[in-house]
């Protein structure tokens, strides 16, 4: 049977730096649960301990400092881990024929082999200790692709992947998987997100050059870029029913768009769903 994680157990968060993860971690703290927050910047962990967060750093490109931080976390919570919130990733923007086998290893190592690397770790110690709750923070890209996201598309459906299988594999353990699809949120992912287009893609050398220059100028944009942007403490609501509800559902879909296109994927023939999905990527402009 599985059983609700409730205050003051421990849940390990990935990426809190900023944004969701950081969001995150305080609404959680504040609540009495004992959070472990991990960055992968020193800057990162020394800034959030000084908040009063334990934090480790953690960089999920890393085997070794997966390993690490992982240890460092069981020491710190006396070996028990009630839940696991996989919140660490990054986009990289581009054209797929423009992003190189090394870029997509670089997107894979963080957001799908790091990732996973960890949630093996905590599936064996929930196994042990006979409880446990394994949230992945996913993406409305996990199941519906847009232009000049293709890398982060194929990380996101990857975990969608695995969730959907452990959740099988797990069915008769005491260990719910689960999946967070927020869709639009306010946070520093699209600086993130143009810093490794600018390290990774050639863009003056692209047939794509034109869309590029609008694109760069939606992840430039200050505050919200698209409609219907909710701010994160969307998705630090949701997290707590995942967590604290006895029987969670598999998915939470937090905002219009990724409740709109869960729902036109299930019903529009192929071909049209496409062109939804090119009119509100809008050739990277949107």
């Amino acid at each position: 049977m599985t059983q609700p994680i409730l205050p003051p157990q421990t849940i390990l968060i990935t990426g809190c730096s900023s944004g969701i993860g950081y969001h995150c971690a305080h609404h959680l703290k504040n609540l009495g649960y004992h959070v472990i927050a991990t960055c992968r910047k020193p800057q990162d962990v020394a800034r959030l301990s000084a908040e009063g967060f334990i934090c480790l750093p953690l960089d999920l490109a890393d085997e070794n400092s997966v390993n690490q931080a992982w240890s460092n976390a069981l020491s710190i919570s006396n070996g028990q881990i009630a839940a696991l919130f996989n919140n660490a990733a990054f986009g990289l923007p581009g054209a797929l024929e423009d992003i190189s086998r090394q870029a997509l290893e670089y997107q894979f190592a963080t957001n799908v082999f790091g990732t996973q690397q960890l949630t093996h770790l905590a599936i064996k110690q929930m196994r042990q200790q006979g409880f446990g709750r394994i949230i992945y923070n996913s993406s409305v890209l996990g199941f519906a692709a847009m232009a000049y996201r293709g890398a982060y598309n194929a990380s996101k459906y990857a975990i969608e992947g695995f969730a959907d299988t452990l959740r099988v594999e797990l069915r008769q353990e005491p260990i719910d998987i689960i999946l967070i699809q927020p869709g639009p949120i306010t946070s520093h992912f699209r600086q993130n997100a143009l810093l490794a287009h600018q390290t990774w893609v050639n863009a003056s050398d692209s047939v794509h050059q034109k869309n590029y220059q609008a694109m760069i100028q939606r992840l430039e944009k200050q505050g919200a870029a698209v409609p219907f942007t909710l701010g994160p403490d969307a998705v630090s609501n949701v997290l707590i029913n995942a967590l604290q509800r006895k029987h969670p559902p598999a998915r939470y879909r937090v905002t219009l768009p990724t409740k709109l296109f869960a729902l036109l994927k299930r019903i529009l023939p192929t071909v049209w769903l496409d062109w939804a999905l090119a009119k509100a990527g809008g050739s990277g402009r949107r």
